[in-house]
């Protein structure tokens, strides 16, 4: 049976995007490996903090793809001559994906005791205040009149 959406009306054309983005948030909020935790710093300042027990430097990828923050964990040594009487703690691999809000930047990373943290900030943009001639075009030739204002950008 064909899966049917929102996005399948004929006015909604050229949304196909949105819904990818849409299937792949939910595909991945379904996910819950690794545990991870977001907290705001200071006003504009955040910390997303994974926990990534077992996982070196080596084995963790951090990448922003298109507005994406994405975080891979693989390990790369080989585990077959290891024999667990019980393995309790995870060493699949994962991908983990954020969307990033426009204007938020990733400052830096670093891994602590099994937790990686990410750090990001949103880069506040100063107005920018330019001035814009004015010209009369419907004055007598040689007798142009202009007229300078300010605007205000945002």
């Amino acid at each position: 049976m064909a899966r049917m959406t929102h996005f399948n009306n004929p006015l909604f054309l050229g949304f196909d995007h949105f819904e990818r983005i849409l299937d792949r948030v939910s595909k991945t909020s379904a996910e819950g490996y690794p545990p991870y935790n977001i907290e705001q710093l200071g006003e504009t300042a955040l910390r997303i903090t994974l926990a990534v027990a077992g996982f070196s430097m080596e084995d963790l990828q951090i990448t922003i793809e298109e507005n994406q923050l994405v975080i891979r964990g693989k390990h790369a040594e080989d585990d077959s001559e290891r024999v667990y009487l019980h393995r309790g703690v995870a060493s699949r691999q994962f991908q983990r994906s954020f969307v990033l809000a426009e204007g938020i930047e990733v400052t830096g990373a670093s891994l602590d005791n099994g937790l990686l943290h990410i750090d990001l900030e949103r880069v506040v943009v100063e107005p920018e205040v330019r001035t814009i001639k004015i010209e009369d075009v419907s004055a007598p030739k040689g007798r142009k009149r202009t007229k300078t204002i300010e605007a205000k950008t945002d």
